[in-house]
Formats: structure tokens, C-alpha cells, sequence
């Protein structure tokens, strides 16, 4: 038997449909915090030795967080070649805005002391909110757009041609989601002030934090009464060959209203992901208010491991649907490489996932504490 045959192309395609679910979350998880410590940094610091506290609280693991985002699109280039063409680039315009915002972060961050100024200080601590607060909502109103399909079309030869328009993908619902991520990370990146600050700095960040785990809670709710009304499902409606060839033209499919949550009915145990996006922000006010800081960074964690994986289940076999041409949909078993591909990729993961946890471990554990005042004026390495 050849090597990769060990395990079969159908349970290799869910598993890199499982992996991409858990390096997005990853990123989320990782570089969503100080994303939104970006965001707040303009409120949250009102002088500025406490500014420069909030931005030394992720000044030394931004960088490293942002590998999540990267393995990311690795992973969709590689095992979702389909996915990768139409997304990066019908949404062209859109990763622009996002790198040009993500280049003003290390620009912020070396650049702000580089003189004494107020003025030259205050516009990069600007910079910097927007280098938080643009990623975040576009990464959201990208989610939106995909859960109500985006205009591509496949050819007989599955060339790809999308129909869209930047200014399309600004509609109503994927505003709504994109104000659900900035709600959500901002969220978690004052959860990670209030454990890694103290002071008047620490006392803003548990209002933030409340503020934004009420608004997480409401915009969910929200968008899930307006997937529900408003948002047409997928469904493939002929034979699947879990192993088949990928090719996206030969299934059909239907669209219905309200169809995202069929997979809820014919599988009740994944209402657990959406439950677990609201047990999870719920536990973050209470944690606020019983001041457990480890604890409401965890529970703001556990919001978005659910409201991520709601929307994955909520469209699997799915990962990016067409509205101009439905039986061109991409789904698990349709879009992704080669078997063997995949089982190369995956026995490289095996190995190297888990040594980029252990180091980002190993990294948080060895930079543990708080940031205080001493550590910025004593420290020749503090921004």
C-alpha cells in the first residue's frame, strides 16, 4: 500500500477542513487581542506613560501572533487552490486596506518615540487604532460575504471569474458581522489589558471589556436572526463522493431560506459552537465582575472558538459559495488539493504545529506579569 493511501482522500479533506478551522480560530485567538489592544489604545491610555504601557503590554508578542495569519493562507493556498484564486482575488481591494493597516502597525510601534512630540506621538497612537480596527472589521464583513456567497462563476474549463465589486461586499449584513469582529476582538484585547495592566489603565479596560461583551452578545444575536431572515443556505441536492475528483461543476445545488441552520437540526450537537459564542462573552462580564483576569481572558477565548466554528459548521460541506452560479459553490470535497498533497502537508503539520505552540508557550510563560511604570522607564527595550 503507498504511504499516503493510510488514510483516504474523504477523511483528509475534513481534516484540512478541521485544520483551517483551527488556524483561523488560532489567529483570532492569537493576534485578535492585540488587535484590539490596538483599537483601544487611543481610550484606554489617557497620558502618555499610560499609553506606552498598553502598547508594551503586546510589544513584545505581536509579531509572533501574526504567524497565525500566515500559516492561514498557507494552509488555503495549498490545500484549497480554488479558494485561495477566488478569495484573494475577489477580495482584492480588501486585503489591500488589510496589509496597508497591518504596515502601520511595526511603523507605530518603532516610529512612536523616535521623537518627544504630543502631536507625533498622538497620530501614531491613531495609526495604531486603525492598524486594530480596520483588520478586524474587514475580516469580519469577509465572513459575512461568504456566508451569503460571493458572484464568481467557474468556466467548462474551471477558469475563475468574479463578478463582484469592492463596494459590493459593504452591504448591510456584512457591516453587521464586521461590527460583530471589531465587538469581539476588542473584547479580548481588553481582557488581555486587564490581566496584563493595572491602575487606571486595568480600570478602563473592565469597561471596555463589559461594554464589548455586550455588544458581542447583541450583534450575535443579531446576525443570527438576520442569517436566519434575510440570508439564503446552500444545499448540494446530488450524490457525494466524499472521495471524488475536485471538481466544483459536477454536483448541483439549491439554495432555501434559513438553510445554514439545517445542519442544527440533522446534527443537534453543533449547537454547542453557537452556544459556547454566548456562554462565553456571559462569562466574561461575570468573570469582570468577580476579578478572575486569567479567567475573562479564557472565557473571551471560548466566545470566539464559538462564534468562528458556528459559522464552519453552520456551512459545511461548504467553504465558499457562489451566487451567480450555484453549482459552482466550493465545498470540502469538491476544491482541495491532491490526495497526496494533502498527506504531505498534513505529516509536515503533525510535526510543526505543535513546536509552534510549545514556543509560543514557552514565550508567554517566560514574559509573564504585569506591565508597571518601572518596567517602561527602567527598560532599555520597552517602546
Amino acid at each position: 500500500m503507498i504511504l499516503h493511501e493510510l488514510i483516504d482522500y474523504g477523511t483528509l479533506r475534513v481534516i484540512w477542513w478541521l485544520l483551517l478551522g483551527v488556524l483561523l480560530i488560532g489567529f483570532a485567538v492569537m493576534d485578535g487581542f492585540d488587535l484590539g489592544v490596538g483599537m483601544l489604545l487611543p481610550f484606554a491610555g489617557k497620558t502618555d506613560m499610560e499609553r506606552r504601557i498598553v502598547i508594551n503590554t503586546i510589544g513584545p508578542v505581536w509579531e509572533g501572533n501574526q504567524v497565525w495569519l500566515i500559516l492561514g493562507g498557507g494552509a488555503i493556498f495549498a490545500a484549497w487552490p480554488p479558494l485561495y484564486a477566488v478569495s484573494f482575488s475577489g477580495f482584492y481591494l480588501a486585503m489591500f486596506a488589510i496589509l496597508a493597516a497591518l504596515i502601520l502597525r511595526p511603523v507605530g510601534f518603532k516610529y512612536r518615540s523616535k521623537r518627544e512630540g504630543a502631536r507625533w506621538r498622538r497620530n501614531w497612537d491613531w495609526a495604531l487604532f486603525v492598524g486594530g480596527f480596520v483588520p478586524a472589521l474587514i475580516f469580519g464583513v469577509a465572513v459575512g460575504n461568504v456566508l451569503q456567497g460571493v458572484p464568481f462563476r467557474l468556466g467548462s474549463d474551471l477558469r475563475i471569474f468574479y463578478d463582484g465589486s469592492f463596494f459590493g461586499l459593504l452591504n448591510p449584513f456584512a457591516l453587521l458581522c464586521g461590527l460583530l469582529s471589531v465587538a469581539m476582538l476588542a473584547m479580548h484585547g481588553a481582557n488581555w489589558l486587564v490581566l496584563k495592566s493595572s491602575g487606571p489603565v486595568a480600570a478602563r479596560a473592565r469597561s471596555f471589556a463589559r461594554i464589548a461583551a455586550l455588544a458581542t452578545i447583541g450583534l450575535y444575536a443579531l446576525g443570527g436572526l438576520a442569517l436566519w431572515l434575510f440570508v439564503d443556505g446552500y444545499r448540494i441536492t446530488s450524490v457525494i463522493d466524499p472521495s471524488g475528483p475536485s471538481n466544483p461543476l459536477a454536483k448541483t445545488v439549491e439554495t432555501s431560506a434559513g438553510g445554514w441552520f439545517a445542519n442544527y437540526a440533522t446534527h443537534p450537537w453543533m449547537l454547542l459552537a453557537p452556544a459556547l459564542g454566548f456562554v462565553g462573552a456571559l462569562l466574561v462580564l461575570w468573570g469582570l465582575r468577580s476579578g478572575r483576569e486569567i479567567g475573562t481572558l479564557l472565557f473571551s477565548k471560548l466566545s470566539i472558538f464559538g462564534i468562528i466554528s458556528s459559522v464552519g459548521l453552520s456551512m459545511f460541506p461548504f467553504i465558499l459559495p457562489s451566487t451567480v452560479q450555484p453549482g459552482a459553490s466550493l465545498t470540502v470535497w469538491d476544491a482541495s488539493s491532491s490526495h497526496l498533497t494533502l498527506f504531505i502537508m498534513l505529516f509536515v503539520t503533525v510535526i510543526f504545529l505543535p513546536l509552534i505552540a510549545a514556543y509560543t508557550a514557552w514565550a508567554y510563560k517566560l514574559l509573564w506579569g504585569k506591565v508597571e511604570e518601572d518596567d517602561i522607564t527602567g527598560g532599555g527595550h520597552a517602546y
